[in-house]
């Protein structure tokens, strides 16, 4: 083995790594909306999360990363340190996945079936179909396809290389006595820890693993401990992204390190014992790469069938090593970068917080116009409140989305940040008129201004309007609902034309003398301000449409929804303009 020999086993490593980076990334992307529903559906039952935590690894092709991505989920209070448990467990599952992928590289047979099951067989043809798909289609999902195919090709071709990197050590006296040294079980775990740490990838270093079997210097007694060290390392991602988070988020990478050290501890003890009471001949054997999947599987799931009962018992050893400090005030983190190592969750998350923040601002909208008939000090300052907490969402989600935007993202994700962008600057507005509709009622309260009877009677009905059509619209942004949308665009026009007519019929009564002129700008303001949120309402309902059924331009959509031709429309008009109706003066 020569100096050209190690080159080919750190390109062939390169070839690993950008190969897994690229065929994770086409799978995410293909899970798309899946992984959004997924989330959604997560609950605190230990079997749920088990589960989930075994179709994220299985889709991201990194236990590391879902780590990561927990971290920030607690950091950010998304999620509660019972539930990551789950997750993390699943996780350990979901990874044995890819050894088994790579143990492909091992076949041997000169059928020509069983030949194609192998990687360097089959390989060059993903390669080529993935380059066809990515080129020649203009579907963005025949190109995420494609972007897996190739991507496993090219993880393959560098499994390849590294196993003729290697594939001279077995020739070389000098390696075999190197290997003796691997009969000592603890320095097989260091070695695995110290690798799998150094490149962050478990995946990575079970495929190096593997193709140094091929050499036939490796027993099972040997790659036992050493695979059990590197689920030790693989912890090493998520201590890294426990610095600077919150004392809940450190617990999850306690958790993941707990996992794994007690893992390898009561499987080293097995093993040490069962080998020095009978001194099985097994551990002698050479192994290869599918025995090294076997093992990988049999710690792995074992590991997590032993512990998976403890599960309350990991969480009290994270608290005991990370302790809740009384002198320590943790920062509100409403969403953690973190997460932008898996955009489609990070979407669920923007999603799930805009509609956090959509029930903020029904909150205030809904109570500051009760202020105008009841004023009350106390839930004028709790709105005051809740609109800093509105414009502090409107600021975090924005910010994350836009770094968010210049991720690699399926159609289906990058259409869904554009509409939570433009939504979020929708109720952030919305969030604003209600703030103008508390000033008002302030202002009225504090100078004893009263509207006359004919213009309270109007306002109550522009106000149901109102409240109809922001009901309405949240229901359509939470649920996607299209159909409803349609309900929208008709109510939004008797809203424009109500605060038109009653703008006109209050000029007449202010020329009549009925109201004062100081009042008479504050009732002017809050028309406009009615007519504003039904605006933003219209937006955000048509934001929805547009988003998902890939229509026309806004303008084009409003105009053709309001097209004389439109019989559903005028019908909902009909029926909105019989609802909402001010009574002639």
């Amino acid at each position: 083995m020569n100096i050209f020999n190690i080159f080919t086993l750190l390109g062939g490593l390169a070839f690993f790594l950008y190969g897994m980076s690229v065929m994770s990334g086409g799978l995410e992307k293909i899970a798309g909306g899946k992984m959004e529903a997924l989330l959604r559906k997560m609950t605190s039952h230990p079997v749920k999360s088990l589960a989930l935590g075994m179709l994220i690894t299985i889709f991201v092709q990194s236990s590391s990363a879902v780590t990561v991505m927990l971290v920030g989920l607690v950091n950010s209070g998304m999620m509660d340190l019972s539930q990551a448990i789950g997750v993390i467990m699943g996780s350990n599952v979901g990874t044995t996945v890819t050894a088994w992928i790579l143990s492909l590289s091992g076949i041997q047979s000169d059928n020509f079936f069983v030949q194609l099951l192998k990687p360097e067989s089959f390989s060059p043809l993903l390669a080529l179909a993935g380059i066809m798909m990515i080129m020649g289609s203009k579907k963005s999902k025949n190109k995420n396809v494609g972007s897996v195919l190739v991507g496993f090709a090219v993880l393959m071709y560098g499994m390849i290389l590294m196993k003729d990197a290697m594939s001279p050590l077995a020739d070389m006296p000098e390696f075999t006595s190197i290997l003796t040294a691997f009969s000592n079980p603890f320095l097989g775990i260091l070695v695995g820890t110290i690798v799998t740490a150094v490149i962050q990838s478990s995946a990575a270093s079970v495929g190096i693993l593997q193709a140094l079997s091929l050499t036939g210097g490796i027993s099972y007694g040997m790659a036992f401990p050493i695979i059990m060290g590197q689920n030790i390392g693989t912890c090493v991602s998520a201590v890294l992204s426990a610095i600077g988070v919150n004392n809940n988020a450190k617990r999850v990478a306690v958790v993941h390190i707990a996992f794994n050290v007690l893992g390898t501890a009561i499987f080293l003890a097995a093993y040490m014992g069962i080998n020095m009471l009978f001194h099985i001949p097994f551990f002698e054997k050479s192994i290869n790469p599918f025995g090294i999947a076997i093992m990988h599987s049999i710690f792995n799931v074992g590991t997590t069938l032993i512990l998976y009962p403890f599960a309350k018992q990991l969480e009290k050893i994270a608290k005991v090593c990370i302790k809740d400090s009384k002198a320590e005030k943790e920062h509100e983190v409403i969403i953690d970068d973190r997460l932008l190592l898996s955009p489609s969750f990070a979407i669920a998350e923007c999603t799930r917080l805009t509609r956090k923040m959509a029930k903020v601002v029904e909150y205030n909208f809904i109570n500051s116009t009760k202020l105008l008939k009841s004023f009350h000090q106390r839930e004028a300052d709790h709105i005051a409140e809740n609109e800093l907490k509105i414009d502090m969402y409107e600021d975090k989600l924005d910010s994350f989305l836009l770094k968010l935007s210049g991720k690699q993202l399926s159609d289906e994700d990058s259409n869904k940040i554009t509409q939570l962008l433009l939504t979020i600057g929708d109720y952030e507005r919305i969030g604003d008129h209600a703030s103008y509709i508390l000033k008002i009622a302030q202002a009225m309260n504090e100078k004893n201004l009263k509207f006359s009877t004919e213009a309270i009677e109007e306002l109550k009905v522009i106000v149901h309007a109102v409240s109809e059509i922001f009901k309405v619209t949240l229901d359509v942004f939470v649920n996607d609902n299209t159909q409803l949308a349609r309900e929208v665009e008709p109510l939004e026009m008797v809203i424009k034309n109500i605060t038109r007519k009653v703008k006109s019929r209050h000029v007449a009564r202010l020329k009549d003398g009925l109201c004062s002129v100081e009042s008479s700008f504050m009732f002017s303001d809050l028309l406009n301000d009615f007519r504003r949120i039904a605006a933003h309402c219209s937006n955000i309902a048509t934001c929805t449409v547009q988003i998902k059924e890939s229509s026309m331009e806004k303008h084009e959509y409003s105009h053709r929804t309001k097209s004389a031709e439109n019989t559903d429309f005028t019908n909902k008009y009909e029926n909105y303009k019989s609802i909402y109706s001010v009574s002639k003066s």
